[in-house]
C-alpha cells in the first residue's frame, strides 16, 4: 500500500506566522493517501523543496570542504581582504547551513518511512480524535434516470456519526421510499440516490460529528438531461404528473371528492370510490396525491390510503399550508384515472379580536453552523388592520419549548436567525403583528441542522505525490498543513448580502489557511469615511461567515471589516467592504418595496356555485409571490378572502359561494414586504352552488423471524425476515428495541433508520440474555413491532465451524423446480467457507433431506423434481474446512406453482439495429419495481459488455460486443412483485445462430419465401415469379434474360405486389427461343438481393412440353369435356362405378359408354348436365375386365376418356372391393349338408377374384375333394367332405384389401365337431332317402280343358328305387281301371291314364300317388270337360290359360307337359343383406318325413346321382310319413 509522508515545513503568511528553525525539532508523519485540497502553500514550491531535500540519500561532505588545492588558495585569497569577501562568506556559511539541515531532514525522513513500512503503530488508534475525512466527497455529473454514489471514509476516535444533508436539509430515506439509501460499511459511507432528475441537482454535504468536534466534507451532484428532454414547466391549475404506470387494473372512479372547505386546526378527509377489477385484496390499486403540482407523500401532515374499493386523503392537522389544488391519480390498465378539486383552508380563530391570520410555508435557507435564514409567507388582511411585524420562534428539534428569536417585531418576510448550536437541528415558526394583536403561529418549519458551510473547504484540496527513490509516495495536501497553521489568516470577499431596512446581513469567505483548531469571527463597524471601527459581536463567538446588523442608524453608510480568532491568536483585519446603507432590495429607499396594485379584474360565470376571476399583473411585480382575492356580497360593507395562501397565477376560481347572490371581487399582489393596494373593484355578478370526498396508506405489518448470525461477546448480529403486509407502500426503514431477557423496559437500538434487514447491536454485556423485537416502516409511518425473539445469550463464538446462512430467497419458481439463493454467514469460524448444502422438505414436516451430495462452492442451487402444488421449505449449512456449521433458519414456505401468466426471457436479434439481447416481459409489476440483471446469478451492474433498457413490462439486456466470454446463464428478477423472475443459458450454439442473424441484419438483404421459380398458366402461358418476405412501395427491381434485361411489352408482362411481396414476369408464348438463364435483381431501401433460375436441358424440355399441353388443353375446353377423367368408386353394395365429371355441356351433348369399342347403353341414360356420370358395374368380376372409354360430343367438339380395367387398375379394385366386403363380413357359420360340415361367412359381395385364405390351425387349405372352396355372391364358404376327426380344430377365413386382413374364426372341435358330425350323418341318410324316393319326373300338366267325346290321356314319367306304385285318383277316389278309364303303369317307368271319349262327368280333380318304401309323390291335375259350341271356359284362379287339350290325331287327346328346368345349383338358404345368421352349431332339422323339406345339395353335382333333376320348379307337396295319401273306398 502507497504511503504519503508529510514533510515538517511552516507556511510563512505575513507576520502572522513566525519561521525559527532554530526552536523546532524535526519530525515527519506519514500517513494514507487522501483527497484533500491544499490550501497553504503552492503545491509546486512544496515538491520542489521536497524533492531537493530529499535527492540525496546520506549525509555528504559540504561542497566547501572538497576544494581542490588551488581552491584553497584562492578561499585564502579571499579570507586576507576580509573587508571585500564578508559578504561572499556570509552567502557560503548560510547555504552550508541550509544543505546540512535538507540532509538531516532527508535522513529522518527515510527513516521514518521504513519503519511504518515494516510495522504500523496503533497509539493514534488510542488517542482521541476529532473527525478526519481521509477519503473526501467528490463532485458527480450524470445524467437523468441514472443512479449515483456518493462515498466517503471518515477517521476519528471515538467513531464519528455520519449524517448526510442536501442543500443544507438532512437527508430522509423515508421521505421518499426508494429514492435514497444510505450505508456504511467497513468504514466507507455512502449515500446512492437512484434515478436521479434534475431536481437531484444541489450540493450534498456529509457530516461526521464526535464528542471532540465536527468535519463536513461537501460534493455538487449535477444531473443533466439529455438534448430533447428539456422541462416541462405547466402553470396551470392542473399538475404535470409523473409517467403512466403500468397495471393490469380496471379501475373506473365513482363518487369523487368535490371542492372542499376547512379551517386550520382542523381535520379533513378527501376521499373517491372506485371499481376495481379485479378486486384483489392483496394487490390494492396504485394511487398518487398531488398539491399545486407537487407529489405529496405520507406523513404525520398527510395520511394516504387506498383498498376497499376507496381511495382516501386524510389531512389531520390542517393549515393553511394545505390550501391548494388536489389531484388523485389512479394507474390502470389503460393508463390513469384522475381527479382534480380544490381545498380551501380558512383561519382559525384569532388569539385577539382583530388580530391578524397566522404566516404560512415558513422555510429556513442559507443554513450554518449558527445562522439560518428563515423566510415566509404574509397572511391576508381583509377586514383587519395592516400587519406591522412578525416575530420568529425557533426550537430544537425532539422538544416542545419556543423561544423568541427577535425582539422587535420584523416587518419583511425574511429574518436571520443567529446564536444557533452547531451540530443541533431546529424548528421555526412565525406569528404576525398588528396593532389588535398577535396571530397565532404558522405550521413550523421543517428541521433544519446548524452546520459550518465553509468546513469542506477547509477538507477538500488538490493532492501531488512525490516519488522517493521511485518506490514510497509522498501526498501532500493543503489540509495536511493545516495542523501546522496557529494563527489564520483573513477572511475575505466581505459584502452585504441581504439590506433591509431592519437588518442588514453580512457575508464573507473563511480564511485560508485557518488551521485545524476551532475558528470564530469578530466584526467591527465604522460610519463610512471616519475610520473609527467598533466591535459588533461582543455577547458571542461568531462561528458562521454571516451575520445580522440591526442596529444601524437611518440616513448612514457603514463599512465593515472581520477578524478570524482561534486558541492562538487573531488574524490581521479583513479588506473592509464597501459603504453599506439600509435600503430595499431593488436600491430604492424603505418602505417602497411592495408591489404595485393588480389591473383590472373581470369575474365571469363559472357553474352553478362559482365564478372565475381574471386579472392584469401589477405594472411593477417586485418579486411577486403571488396574489389574495377578495370577494364581497353586493349592499354588504365587509369583503371575505376568497383564498387564504397565495395563488401564483393571475386567474382563479372562486368557489363556496351563495346562490343567486351577486358579488363583486379585488385583487392584492403579495411579496415578501407585504400586500400590495386593492385593485379596482370587478363587475357585480351573480352565483351560484357545490360539494367533496378523499385515500390513506397503511403501516406494515409486524416483521418476523428474528434470528441470530454472530456474537463477539459485546455484539449480537441479528436477521429478520420482511413483513407480510406491506401497508400498500414499499418497507424503507427497520427499527430495533432491546431489553434484559428478565427485564420489561424496551430500549432503542437505532435512532436512525436500518435499510437492511441484517443489524448489529452494540454495547452489550458479555453473559446476559436479551430479547428484540422490530418495527417495519414505510411511507405512511412506522408498523407494528414484532413479537420479541426467543432469548439470545451474547456470548463470543469461537466455534470452529461457520455460522448459519440468513436472507433465503427464490427466483424462477416454477411447477416442478426453483433456484434457491442465500447470503453467505457472517461468523465463517476457523476458515473460510468452502462451500454449502442445501435442505429441503415438505411444509410441517421435520424431516429434511439433502439435496446436493457435494457442497456448492456458490451461493445459489437449482432444485428440480418438485410436485406441482406442493409446497416446501429450505435450509443452508455452511462448509468450511473444520466441518459443517448451523443451519440457517428455516425458509418461508414456497408453493411450487408458476405465477400466472409467467413468461421466460427470450433470446433474440433486434431487427433494426442487429443487437443481440435478452428480453423478459413480467407478468407482473409496480412503480417500484426495477429489473435486476444478474449472471451466474452475480448482479450484473455497470458492465461495458451489456447495456440494460427497461420499458414499463419489459427489460433488455443487450449485449455490446458479444463472444465467448458472454457465455453463461443470465437471470433477471423484478423487484417489488411476488417473484416475477426467469433465466436463460446462453450457449455457443445459440450465440453462433444470433451472431450470424445479426450479421444478416447490419448487412441488410431482402429476405426471399420463395427463389425465382416458374409455373405453367392456362392456354400455355409460363410465370416467372419470386416471393420476398417483405418488400416497400419503393423497392426496384429488374429481369434479367439470357444477360440481357427485359421490360414488360409485347409477349410478356412483368409486375410486382407490395403486400405480398411477390415479383412476377409471364411469357405469354412460351417456345424454344426462350430457353436460357433467368435472374431477377432487387434493390429496396439499403437491402438488395437477387435470385436466378436456369432453365436449359431437361428441365426447359419438360417445361416447353408443360406449355403446349396446357395450351392444347385450353383448346379442349372450349367445346364440351371431361373436368375430370374417368376414375372408379365402390358403392356400399360392392357396385364397382366408373365416374367422371363433365364441363362445358348442352342439353344436347351426347354422352357414350363403350367397352372394347362396343357400345354399353345402361338402363338410366347419363344427365351430362348434372356435371358428373357414372357407368354402374355390379357383381365386379375378371370378365369385366377390359377398355372402357366415355365419349362427350356436340357440334363444338369431342373429348374422350379411357379406364382401363385390368393389371394393377383391376387389382385395385378388386382390392377397394375387399375392404369393403371385408369390414361387412360376418362371423363364420356352421352349416350340415349330406355332403359334409360347411363354415360360411355371409358378406356384402364375394368374388374370387379377392384375396381370401382359409385356415386350419393357421396352415393355409388348398381346394381339392376333401376340402372344397368356394362361394356366392354373397357368402364364402368351405366344405369338409366327410369329416372325420382329424378335420376338428379352429378354421379361419381371411379377407385381405392389401392393406388390411379382416379374419373370422370358428373353432370346430368338441361339442360344436359332435353335434355337427351327427347332423351331417342324419344329412346324408335323408340325402339318400330323397334321391331314391317315387316321383313323378315329368309329362303331367297342371290344367286340362277338353271338348266332349273327346279322348283324354295323361301319361308321366316316374322314378324310383324300388320301383314305385302308382296310384291314380279322382276328386280323392282312386281310379279303377276299366274300358272308359284306363290304367297303365308300362316297365316301371311310364303311367298313363286314358279316359275315352269324356263327358262331363269326367271334369274333376285327378291326381297321381307314385309311392316306394323312401316315400313318394303326389301330383295334382284339374280337368274340364265342355260341350261342342259352348265357349271355352276361363281356367279357375290359380290355374293356367294353357296348355289346352287338343285333339290329338290319335283318338285319345294327350297335353303336352312343361319342359323341366333344372336349377343350375342345389338351392342354398341365403340370409337377407340386412341380417346376417347368428352363427350355429347345427344345421336346421329337417321335418320328419324326408320329402316335406328340401334338402340343398352341394353346387358340385355328385358323379354317383343316376337321377336327373327335377323338370319343375315347385314340386307338389308330398304326404308326411304320418298321413297316407288318400285311397278311395274300395267297392
Amino acid at each position: 500500500m502507497p504511503y504519503k509522508v508529510t514533510p515538517w515545513y511552516r507556511r510563512k503568511r505575513g507576520t502572522q506566522v513566525k519561521t525559527d528553525y532554530a526552536c523546532q525539532h524535526t519530525r515527519s508523519v506519514v500517513k494514507h493517501r487522501t483527497e484533500r485540497k491544499s490550501s497553504c502553500k503552492s503545491v509546486s514550491q512544496v515538491q520542489a523543496q521536497a524533492t531537493e531535500a530529499m535527492a540525496e540519500p546520506a549525509y555528504t561532505i559540504p561542497e566547501f570542504r572538497q576544494r581542490t588545492t588551488e581552491g584553497t588558495e584562492e578561499y585564502q585569497r579571499v579570507a586576507t581582504n576580509v573587508s571585500k569577501g564578508l559578504s561572499v562568506i556570509q552567502e557560503e556559511i548560510h547555504r552550508m547551513r541550509m544543505v546540512t539541515k535538507a540532509q538531516v531532514d532527508s535522513l529522518a525522513i527515510q527513516r521514518e518511512v521504513k519503519e511504518r513500512m515494516t510495522k504500523r503503530t496503533d497509539w493514534l488508534d488510542e488517542i482521541p480524535k476529532m473527525p478526519d475525512f481521509v477519503l473526501a466527497l467528490r463532485p458527480h455529473t450524470v445524467w437523468e434516470k441514472t443512479p449515483i454514489k456518493l462515498f466517503c471514509t471518515v477517521q476519528g476516535n471515538p467513531r464519528p456519526v455520519v449524517k448526510w444533508y442536501k442543500g443544507g436539509v438532512p437527508v430522509d430515506p423515508l421521505s421518499a421510499p426508494g429514492k435514497y439509501k444510505i450505508e456504511n460499511k467497513y468504514g466507507v459511507h455512502s449515500l446512492i440516490i437512484s434515478r436521479c432528475v434534475v431536481s437531484d441537482t444541489a450540493e450534498y454535504s456529509a457530516v461526521a460529528t464526535n464528542p471532540h468536534g465536527t468535519a463536513t466534507s461537501m460534493a455538487t451532484v449535477t444531473v443533466k438531461r439529455p438534448a430533447g428532454g428539456g422541462e416541462l414547466c405547466h402553470l396551470g391549475l392542473v399538475p404535470h404528473l409523473t409517467e403512466i404506470h403500468p397495471s393490469k387494473l380496471e379501475i373506473s372512479l365513482l363518487d369523487r371528492f368535490s371542492i372542499s372547505f376547512g379551517q386550520e386546526g382542523g381535520a379533513i378527509s378527501l376521499m373517491c370510490t372506485m371499481v376495481v377489477v379485479p378486486d384483489l385484496p392483496n394487490v390494492p390499486p396504485i394511487a398518487q396525491w398531488y398539491r399545486d403540482d407537487k407529489l405529496l407523500k405520507p406523513s404525520q401532515l398527510v395520511e394516504m390510503f387506498v383498498g376497499g374499493g376507496v381511495a382516501r386523503l386524510t389531512l389531520p392537522h390542517l393549515a393553511k399550508d394545505d390550501e391548494g389544488l388536489y389531484t388523485l391519480r389512479i394507474f390502470t390498465k389503460d393508463g390513469t384515472a384522475e381527479h382534480s378539486a380544490y381545498l380551501f383552508v380558512s383561519d382559525a380563530a384569532p388569539s385577539a379580536p382583530g388580530a391578524p391570520g397566522a404566516p404560512m410555508s415558513v422555510k429556513a435557507y442559507d443554513v450554518n453552523a449558527d445562522y439560518v435564514l428563515v423566510a415566509w409567507k404574509p397572511p391576508n388582511t381583509v377586514n383587519e388592520a395592516a400587519i406591522t411585524g412578525y416575530f420568529v420562534d425557533r426550537c430544537e428539534a425532539g422538544g416542545d419549548t419556543w423561544v423568541q428569536c427577535n425582539d422587535a417585531p420584523v416587518k419583511v418576510c425574511k429574518y436571520p436567525v443567529h446564536g444557533l448550536s452547531v451540530g443541533h437541528s431546529y424548528h421555526f415558526r412565525v406569528r404576525a403583528v398588528n396593532s389588535a394583536g398577535i396571530s397565532r403561529p404558522s405550521r413550523k418549519s421543517d428541521k433544519v441542522t446548524a452546520l459550518d458551510a465553509a468546513e469542506n473547504e477547509r477538507l477538500q484540496g488538490k493532492e501531488e505525490v512525490i516519488k522517493i527513490e521511485g518506490k514510497y509516495d509522498i501526498v501532500i495536501k493543503d489540509d495536511d498543513l493545516e495542523g501546522y497553521v496557529t494563527i489564520p489568516g483573513e477572511p475575505t470577499d466581505l459584502h452585504a448580502s441581504e439590506v433591509f431596512k431592519s437588518y442588514v446581513v453580512l457575508s464573507w469567505k473563511p480564511p485560508s489557511p485557518r488551521g485545524r483548531a476551532p475558528l470564530w469571527y469578530v466584526i467591527e463597524k465604522c460610519i463610512a469615511g471616519t475610520g473609527a471601527w467598533q466591535r459588533i459581536n461582543t455577547a458571542v463567538k461568531l462561528h458562521s461567515p454571516r451575520y445580522p446588523v440591526f442596529d444601524l442608524q437611518d440616513g448612514h453608510k457603514y463599512q465593515f471589516r472581520v477578524y478570524s480568532v482561534n486558541m492562538y491568536g487573531s488574524s490581521e483585519a479583513s479588506a473592509p467592504s464597501g459603504p453599506v446603507q439600509k435600503v430595499d432590495e431593488d436600491g430604492a429607499e424603505v418602505p417602497i418595496g411592495v408591489p404595485s396594485a393588480p389591473g383590472q379584474v373581470v369575474a365571469t360565470r363559472n357553474t352553478k356555485s362559482s365564478v372565475f376571476v381574471q386579472w392584469e399583473a401589477p405594472k411593477v411585480p417586485k418579486n411577486l409571490i403571488g396574489y389574495y382575492i377578495d370577494g364581497r356580497v353586493v349592499g354588504a360593507k365587509e369583503w371575505f378572502p376568497c383564498n387564504h395562501k397565495p395563488f401564483r397565477h393571475n386567474r382563479f376560481v372562486v368557489h363556496g359561494l351563495t346562490p343567486g347572490e351577486s358579488y363583486v371581487f379585488r385583487v392584492q399582489a403579495v411579496n415578501i414586504f407585504g400586500l400590495s393596494d386593492e385593485s379596482q373593484e370587478s363587475s357585480p355578478i351573480a352565483v351560484e352552488p357545490a360539494l367533496g370526498k378523499g385515500v390513506e396508506y397503511a403501516t406494515p405489518s409486524a416483521p418476523f423471524g428474528i434470528t441470530m448470525l454472530s456474537s463477539d461477546g459485546s455484539s449480537i448480529t441479528l436477521a429478520w425476515k420482511s413483513p407480510k403486509h406491506c401497508g400498500g407502500s414499499k418497507v424503507s426503514a427497520y427499527y430495533i428495541d432491546r431489553r434484559d431477557a428478565d427485564g420489561l423496559v424496551w430500549k432503542e437500538v437505532n435512532l436512525e433508520a436500518v435499510t437492511e434487514r441484517v443489524c448489529t447491536v452494540d454495547n452489550l454485556t458479555e453473559g446476559n440474555f436479551y430479547e428484540f423485537k422490530v418495527q417495519a416502516a414505510n411511507m405512511a409511518g412506522v408498523g407494528v413491532p414484532s413479537v420479541p425473539s426467543a432469548p439470545m445469550k451474547c456470548e463470543a463464538w469461537n466455534m470452529e465451524e461457520p455460522g448459519p446462512a440468513y436472507d433465503l430467497s427464490f427466483s424462477e419458481v416454477r411447477s416442478h423446480s426453483l433456484v434457491i439463493l442465500w447470503k453467505a454467514p457472517f461468523y465463517t469460524g476457523a476458515s473460510a467457507v468452502t462451500g454449502y448444502f442445501v435442505d429441503m422438505a415438505k411444509k410441517g414436516s421435520s424431516e429434511f433431506t439433502t439435496l446436493n451430495e457435494e457442497a456448492v462452492s456458490h451461493r445459489y442451487l437449482q432444485v428440480s423434481g418438485l410436485e406441482e402444488g406442493e409446497t416446501y421449505v429450505f435450509r443452508v449449512r455452511a462448509v468450511n474446512t473444520k466441518g459443517v456449521g448451523k443451519a440457517s433458519q428455516v425458509s418461508e414456505p414456497v408453493c411450487a406453482r408458476a405465477l400466472p401468466g409467467t413468461k421466460e426471457i427470450e433470446a433474440g436479434v433486434d431487427e433494426e439495429t442487429g443487437d443481440i439481447f435478452l428480453s423478459l416481459e413480467a407478468c407482473e409489476i409496480c412503480e417500484e419495481s426495477k429489473f435486476v440483471w444478474s449472471k451466474n446469478y452475480k448482479p450484473i451492474g455497470d458492465c461495458p459488455r451489456v447495456s440494460v433498457t427497461s420499458k414499463g413490462r419489459t427489460s433488455r439486456l443487450t449485449f455490446t460486443n458479444p463472444d465467448k466470454d458472454d457465455l453463461g446463464k443470465y437471470s433477471v428478477v423484478v423487484t417489488d412483485t411476488d417473484g416475477v423472475s426467469a433465466s436463460h443459458t446462453l450457449t455457443e450454439d445459440a450465440l453462433n445462430t444470433m451472431l450470424e442473424l445479426s450479421h444478416a441484419i447490419r448487412h441488410p438483404v431482402v429476405p426471399l419465401k420463395h427463389g425465382l421459380n416458374y409455373e405453367i398458366l392456362e392456354k400455355g402461358h409460363v410465370r416467372f415469379w419470386l416471393q420476398a418476405v417483405k418488400l416497400s412501395p419503393s423497392v426496384s427491381y429488374r429481369f434479367i434474360v439470357n444477360d440481357k434485361e427485359v421490360t414488360s411489352g409485347e409477349g410478356q408482362k412483368i409486375s410486382h405486389d407490395v403486400a405480398t411481396g411477390v415479383i412476377q414476369m409471364t411469357v405469354d408464348l412460351f417456345t424454344r427461343a426462350n430457353e436460357g438463364t433467368y435472374t431477377v435483381q432487387i434493390h429496396d431501401g439499403k437491402a438488395k438481393t437477387q435470385s436466378s433460375l436456369v432453365l436449359v436441358g431437361d428441365v426447359f424440355k419438360a417445361a416447353l412440353k408443360e406449355a403446349e399441353f396446357q395450351r392444347k388443353e385450353h383448346i379442349r375446353k372450349q367445346g364440351p369435356h371431361f373436368s375430370e377423367y374417368l376414375y372408379f368408386t365402390i358403392a356400399d353394395d360392392c357396385t364397382v362405378m366408373l365416374a367422371c365429371k363433365v364441363a362445358n355441356v348442352q342439353k344436347d351433348t351426347a354422352f357414350r359408354w363403350y367397352k372394347e369399342e362396343d357400345e354399353i347403353v345402361p338402363e338410366t341414360p347419363p344427365n351430362v348436365m348434372s356435371g358428373a356420370c357414372a357407368l354402374p358395374i355390379p357383381l365386379f368380376s375378371r370378365k369385366d375386365q377390359g377398355v372402357y372409354k366415355a365419349v362427350l360430343s356436340d357440334n363444338r367438339g369431342k373429348d374422350t376418356s379411357t379406364f382401363d380395367i385390368s393389371g394393377q387398375a383391376f387389382d385395385d379394385i378388386i382390392n377397394a372391393i375387399a375392404q369393403i366386403a371385408g369390414a361387412s363380413a360376418s362371423e363364420l357359420v356352421l352349416q350340415c349338408t349330406p355332403e359334409g360340415i360347411r363354415l360360411q361367412c355371409y358378406m356384402s359381395y364375394y368374388t374370387e377374384e379377392m384375396k381370401t385364405v382359409w385356415k386350419h390351425k393357421e396352415s393355409k387349405i388348398a381346394s381339392s375333394e376333401k376340402m372344397r372352396i368356394g362361394g356366392t355372391a354373397e357368402m364364402a364358404w368351405m366344405q369338409i367332405c366327410d369329416p372325420t376327426d382329424k378335420e376338428k380344430g379352429n378354421y379361419s377365413i381371411e379377407i385381405s384389401d392389401g392393406v388390411k386382413t379382416h379374419t373370422r374364426t370358428f373353432d370346430l372341435s368338441g361339442q360344436a365337431y359332435t353335434d355337427a358330425y351327427e347332423e351331417y350323418l342324419r344329412l346324408k341318410a335323408a340325402a339318400f332317402a330323397e334321391k331314391n324316393r317315387g316321383r313323378v319326373v315329368g309329362g303331367l300338366p297342371d290344367v286340362v280343358t277338353i271338348m266332349e267325346e273327346k279322348s283324354l290321356s295323361l301319361t308321366c314319367t316316374v322314378w324310383g328305387e324300388p320301383t314305385p306304385e302308382v296310384t291314380w285318383f279322382k276328386n280323392e277316389q282312386e281310379v279303377a281301371s276299366n274300358e272308359h278309364t284306363k290304367v297303365t303303369f308300362d316297365g316301371g317307368k311310364f303311367a298313363s291314364l286314358v279316359i275315352n271319349k269324356v263327358t262331363p262327368d269326367d271334369s274333376g280333380k285327378y291326381s297321381i300317388n307314385v309311392r316306394n318304401k323312401y316315400g313318394g309323390e303326389f301330383v295334382e291335375i284339374t280337368v274340364s270337360v265342355y260341350r261342342h259350341g259352348e265357349q271355352i271356359p276361363e281356367p279357375k284362379l290359380g290355374q293356367a290359360k294353357t296348355p289346352t287339350a287338343t285333339p290329338a290325331a290319335t283318338p285319345a287327346a294327350t297335353p303336352v307337359p312343361k319342359s323341366p328346368a333344372p336349377p343350375s345349383k342345389t338351392p342354398t338358404p341365403t340370409p337377407s343383406k340386412s341380417q346376417t345368421p347368428a352363427p350355429s352349431m347345427k344345421s336346421p332339422t329337417p321335418a320328419s318325413t324326408p320329402s316335406s323339406t328340401p334338402v340343398p345339395k352341394s353346387p358340385t353335382p355328385s358323379q354317383r346321382s343316376p337321377t336327373p333333376a327335377s323338370s319343375r320348379g315347385a314340386k307338389s307337396p308330398t304326404p308326411t310319413r304320418s298321413i297316407k295319401s288318400p285311397t278311395p273306398p274300395r267297392k
